[in-house]
């Protein structure tokens, strides 16, 4: 069922942005038959940067949002390309030389190459899309009409009627009944809502950054061999991790080689051109396989990865957050994205079930109590797992058997999450409110 161009909802909601966290949201409303409008700041519908994944929780909320969604990036999507590997996540190795190692202080660990674990998940796997081609399947879904293009929100105050208004940087205003932001890590509206000089309203630097390129899988099979190539890796070194997964139907082999930096990003950008001898310094003394995909790397560039502190809060009376807006996170468990879906499914459901305006505090409210806890745990062990990944976990320090236990166990919690039941415990909550303010 397409969602209805013709919704009930007495009151109208702003969506800020339409990027997939926002045209999700939208997509979920208007199935729930609620009254929206996206006020996106491009001139079009745009998605930067390149693959995203989404786990297993993700694809069944796609599906619980719209089964078109779920079938559009079953589509577009690349698994690893041997059958065998069909549900593996990756395959975790050693990706340093034994000598490095020892250089690095941390002794004898490995060879380079050194299998430690094999992570399964669930029923999807490792599975990469184009962010600009699942973007386009969700546009697919969104009816005519309902975006705005160029609208970039400046501010957003609360009239004396209730409503709001949004001001935009072309000096237009409009106003809804509540706005939701969906505007990213550099969100706007997350400054709005827990005030601009709050440590929590920037995205910081986490300390790490990546040089990602693309290299033919002809190219990759010659060097590496069908295993490593076609299948999804990560190899693990000292205050370094490379990760490997074919995209585009197996057609390319994309690559992700992290490090560490000491300090702030000192740029202005997030992204910059690199030069190839300083990820081949970078990378020094790692083993057979890293060496032999760094020089393969074509249009290769640096990615500085920042995330959001915790906030106070996702809403403020009438004005909420979601997605990278409200908790933007490294990508390590390959898990960010996926938290916008859940929250676009609990929150459009949630604004489904309300017949007037003076509803939609409440509704945040339970929005709040239950996707902040989960959406921001996801952000703080993305951050422990590339310890793990880069043997900074003090506790775990270089053991690869308790490594090896700690990487099969630790995603369960973000990938077997039961959408239903977290929207049943939103609506418990929301009848709560409702009924206390009725007494």
């Amino acid at each position: 069922m397409a969602p209805t161009s013709d919704p009930k909802t007495p009151f109208h909601i702003a969506v800020v942005g339409g990027g997939i966290g926002g045209l999700c949201l939208t997509i979920g409303l208007l199935h729930n038959h609620v009254s929206c409008t996206i006020y996106e700041a491009a001139s079009s519908f745009t998605e930067i940067g390149a693959g995203v994944s989404f786990g297993p929780n993700a694809v069944r909320a796609m599906n619980l949002l719209d089964p078109s969604i779920k079938k559009g990036y079953d589509k577009i999507g690349t698994h690893n390309l041997d059958p065998k590997k069909r549900l593996s996540w990756f395959d975790f190795r050693l990706g340093m030389q034994p000598e490095k190692w020892v250089k690095e202080g941390k002794g004898d660990v490995g060879k380079d190459g050194q299998w430690i674990a094999n992570v399964e998940a669930g029923e999807v796997g490792q599975c990469s899309v184009h962010r600009a081609h699942f973007l386009d399947v969700l546009v697919g879904i969104v009816p005519e009409g309902v975006a705005e293009f160029g609208k970039r929100v400046e501010d957003v105050t609360e009239l004396e009627n209730g409503k709001m208004q949004m001001k935009f940087a072309d000096g237009t205003t409009a106003e809804a009944d509540a706005v939701i932001g969906c505007d990213g890590i550099k969100s706007r509206t997350r400054q709005l809502l827990i005030g601009e000089n709050h440590p929590a309203a920037h995205a910081v630097f986490t300390g790490k950054y990546a040089y990602r390129g693309l290299i033919p899988m002809e190219k990759a099979v010659e060097a590496l061999g069908n295993e490593l190539a076609e299948n999804s890796q990560m190899y693990m070194g000292h205050h370094g991790h490379v990760l490997t997964f074919p995209i585009q139907k197996g057609e390319t082999m994309n690559v992700v080689a992290f490090r560490t930096k000491d300090g702030d990003w000192d740029k202005k950008e997030w992204v910059v051109s690199m030069k190839k001898e300083d990820m081949f310094k970078d990378f020094d003394g790692w083993g057979e396989s890293v060496m032999k995909i760094l020089p393969l790397m074509e249009k290769p560039d640096v990615w500085a990865l920042f995330d959001h502190p915790p906030a106070p809060t996702y809403y403020k009376k009438r004005l909420a957050v979601l997605g990278d807006a409200a908790h933007a996170s490294t990508p390590h468990q390959g898990a960010g994205a996926g938290q916008a879906v859940e929250d676009a499914y609990i929150l459009s459901n949630l604004l489904g079930k309300v017949d007037n305006a003076d509803e939609i505090e409440k509704v945040f409210k339970a929005y709040d109590a239950i996707r902040r806890p989960r959406s921001q745990k996801v952000v703080t062990t993305s951050r422990d797992a590339v310890r793990i990944y880069e043997f900074e976990d003090e506790e775990l320090g270089c053991d690869l058997v308790n490594i090896k236990k700690r990487l099969e166990e630790r995603y369960n919690w973000i990938w077997n999450a039961d959408m239903n039941a977290q929207l049943q415990e939103a609506l418990n909550l929301l009848d709560k409110a409702q009924e206390s303010a009725n007494l």
